[in-house]
């Protein structure tokens, strides 16, 4: 995935502002630490979209995650979306969706309870057609933007 980096790079900053956007030694760190919750999606070689972000203990997500991950607890907790871009020529195909659903099935498998993520009010619309739930305003002021949590509760098998 390292390879895959510069494209990864051009992304984020077509998907994020200047002030949002992680940069290259945030995401380095990201795909060195945390590889099993960095999941790209490519089409013939190229980079179309990705999502990324650690498994944390808490529901929500703080802003010292942006440039600081470790690695991910093997079971319990939260796993976080820190970055989710799809290049625009890709976008309205259902791959966000799709790398929205492995990151709920790789929570389901490793029982955790569920994904969170912040977002800008223009997307809580797009994220609650995923079944995530708005939980408010976010303590987060990462880029300087008033972001929101949501989260998306992940049932076990046992449970009704």
């Amino acid at each position: 995935m390292m390879q895959d980096l510069d494209q990864i790079i051009a992304l984020e900053n077509i998907g994020f502002s200047p002030e949002e956007a992680a940069t290259r030694e945030a995401l380095k760190l990201r795909i060195e630490q945390i590889q099993e919750t960095f999941i790209v999606a490519e089409k013939n070689d190229e980079v179309i979209g990705y999502i990324n972000g650690p498994v944390i203990k808490e529901r929500y997500i703080s802003d010292d995650l942006f440039k600081n991950v470790s690695i991910n607890n093997s079971e319990g907790g939260y796993i976080s979306v820190l970055g989710l871009v799809v290049a625009p020529n890709y976008q309205g195909q259902g791959i966000a969706g799709r790398l929205l659903n492995y990151f709920e099935t790789l929570a389901k498998n490793h029982h955790r309870h569920g994904v969170t993520l912040t977002c800008r009010e223009s997307l809580i619309s797009f994220y609650e057609k995923y079944g995530y739930r708005n939980e408010g305003v976010s303590e987060s002021c990462h880029g300087g933007i008033k972001w929101y949590n949501l989260v998306k509760n992940i049932k076990k098998d046992d449970e009704v």
